[in-house]
């Protein structure tokens, strides 16, 4: 009776907690309900037992065992939730701390010393933060995150990732900050290595990390590092960024055997190429030597997660992928690369990743160019991502997300976040005669020829001619000069020279790529009338935004229909928004869906 009263308490509190802003823990703990799955699973394997003792075994083994399965798999949170915060807002508020307590700006100091005040505070039994201080509401934000932790179940949550991390103390400052909130059991602090520059130092970082006896205690032979691929990709563009990811992990994997700890990787990838997407079997498959050991993490985002789990039997399908492809590389890994190569591999880093800042970065047109022969400032109006499209107003484009980024160029079918800079790249190898050793790479290496398939593949999505119509339509002559003309013969010879290193005669034209030109093929025809119907409400939008001269009367657009007059206040953000203005946002919104689906990318 006192068995099946608490868990029908378990059950009532359960629901409850979805509806309140309560503390979940406290709240469970009042109602006397099980909290960890120890709790509740010794009860249901006694009920099971039971059953089977006195013959009721199809009973037994029915929806009770299906739930001890459950919990067994699951827990009593389901998923376990990751926390993710910048690295930035946690050195904030360490910063505001530091100097309440009149210790000095902590964002000032040396990275020595911060890791030595951080791991002094870790292994002192006083608390650090005075009750008296008044924060910031960012720091105030930051804060509660780490006091709504401390209320959680344990089992409810998995692992905190600090994006843009550049240090080893970015990590250690989340874990004294979950010391002072109270935290029972510390979350494991995955850093999020995302630029050029981070990636490149992630090896030295862990190091540091693993030379603290501190730190090394507290992991217990485990640690996780997660991988960016989208804002490496915006940081230097797709091939320098490919071959950071694949060199880092190699190093990381290094300094973690060093030092005795099993590292797993968390691949943070994204739904197209220009943000590490692709096929899931070469993409694991592709990975260097050493670094997967039957275990990795991968984001799954966007339409993809329809796309693979939205069937149950495209869902198992997809887990098959997942499983057979981790297996075939821990049982038979990918070849070590020759030096020679791996030399050529820096070379053609370097090389693209210059071209590719010199035109994102350092050219004076291309903000411009950007911002108007794309959708790009349009996307950020409308209501079709989870995030601001900026992590800071007004700035440039080191603080756009990379979602928008590669969006907003599929959108004009150029796809220029995959392939720019890396034309110039084979150029300069070609000419220093190494044709037949990139051929070599090409055909001998699985990391090189997954890079230079996936660029192929995006390629044949594209169509210049649509990306010089949106310039043609949108863009100021006089403030984007040739830049247009000067992206689409770089386009060109990119194209050119990828064909040269994989000995295609055309994109696609292989036996094993013939469908997926087809359907590349098939779907084409649909989706140009919709990048002209984009363009064409794209500059009545802007016109409308501008106040351009002749607009009023197409302001005072008014239907006949009440039906229509209803669905165009629908989606309206402001009252002042005209049916007219409406009417192009709504079509604009529509027709950046339809691009999306057959490109088959979202960005």
């Amino acid at each position: 009776e006192d068995i099946r009263d608490r868990l029908h308490d378990t059950r009532d509190a359960l629901h409850t907690c979805l509806n309140t802003n309560d503390s979940v823990l406290d709240y469970l703990k009042s109602r006397n309900a099980y909290i960890t799955e120890e709790e509740i699973l010794e009860p249901l394997l006694m009920l099971h037992k039971s059953l089977c003792d006195t013959g009721d075994t199809a009973v037994a083994n029915n929806r009770l065992k299906d739930l001890i399965r459950q919990i067994n798999t699951f827990g009593l949170g389901l998923i376990r939730l990751d926390i993710r915060q910048e690295a930035e807002r946690h050195a904030d508020t360490m910063n505001e701390i530091t100097n309440f307590l009149g210790l000095g700006s902590y964002k000032e100091w040396s990275e020595d010393k911060k890791i030595e005040f951080l791991l002094s505070e870790l292994e002192s039994k006083r608390p650090l933060l005075p009750r008296t201080a008044t924060y910031s509401e960012e720091v105030r934000e930051c804060l509660s995150t780490f006091k709504i932790i401390a209320e959680m179940p344990r089992s409810s949550l998995g692992n905190y990732v600090i994006s843009m991390a550049t240090s080893a103390s970015d990590v250690l400052s989340v874990l004294l900050l979950q010391k002072e909130a109270n935290v029972e059991s510390l979350l494991h602090v995955v850093p999020l290595f995302e630029r050029l520059g981070d990636l490149s130092e992630a090896p030295n970082t862990l190091r540091k990390l693993c030379s603290c006896k501190w730190f090394l205690n507290h992991i217990d032979g485990r640690q996780e590092c997660m991988l960016g691929y989208s804002d490496s990709g915006k940081d230097a563009g797709r091939l320098a960024a490919a071959y950071a990811l694949y060199r880092a992990q190699v190093d990381l994997t290094e300094v973690a055997n060093e030092f005795g700890v099993s590292l797993t990787f968390f691949h943070g990838r994204g739904g197209t190429v220009g943000r590490g997407g692709g096929p899931l079997h070469l993409a694991i498959r592709s990975q260097p030597a050493g670094t997967i050991n039957g275990k990795l993490r991968i984001t799954v985002q966007g339409e993809i997660i329809e796309q693979s789990f939205a069937d149950e039997n495209v869902c198992f399908r997809t887990l098959d992928l997942y499983t057979s492809a981790t297996l075939e590389h821990s049982l038979d890994a990918p070849p070590v690369p020759k030096q020679e190569w791996k030399d050529l591999m820096e070379e053609l880093s370097r090389v693209s990743c210059d071209k590719f800042r010199q035109v994102v970065y350092k050219d004076p047109r291309f903000i411009r160019y950007f911002k108007t022969a794309t959708p790009e400032t349009e996307i950020g109006r409308m209501n079709i991502g989870s995030r601001p499209t900026k992590r800071k107003a007004n700035a440039g484009i080191e603080s756009l997300r990379a979602i928008p980024w590669v969006f907003a160029w599929t959108q004009t079918r150029f796809g220029l976040p995959v392939w720019l800079g890396i034309g110039t790249a084979l150029q300069e190898m070609v000419k220093e005669g190494k044709l037949d050793m990139l051929r070599e790479m090409y055909k001998e290496w699985p990391f090189f020829q997954v890079t230079i398939d996936l660029v192929e593949m995006v390629l044949a999505k594209l169509d210049p001619a649509i990306a010089e119509y949106y310039e043609k339509r949108l863009t100021n002559p006089e403030e984007v000069g040739a830049l247009g003309k000067e992206l689409r013969a770089m386009f060109e010879e990119t194209k050119s020279l990828l064909l040269q290193v994989a000995g295609h005669e055309g994109l696609l034209v292989t036996s094993k790529t013939s469908t997926l030109q087809e359907k590349i093929s098939l779907r084409a025809p649909y989706i140009t009338p919709l990048n002209i119907l984009q363009v064409i409400n794209l500059k009545n939008m802007r016109d409308c935004h501008e106040g351009v001269e002749g607009t009023h009367e197409k302001k005072s657009f008014q239907p006949k229909s009440e039906d229509m007059i209803r669905l165009l206040q629908l989606n309206s953000t402001s009252t002042s928004r005209s049916l007219y203005t409406a009417a192009v946002e709504d079509t604009v919104t529509i027709t950046m869906k339809g691009i999306a689906s057959g490109m088959q990318n979202t960005g």
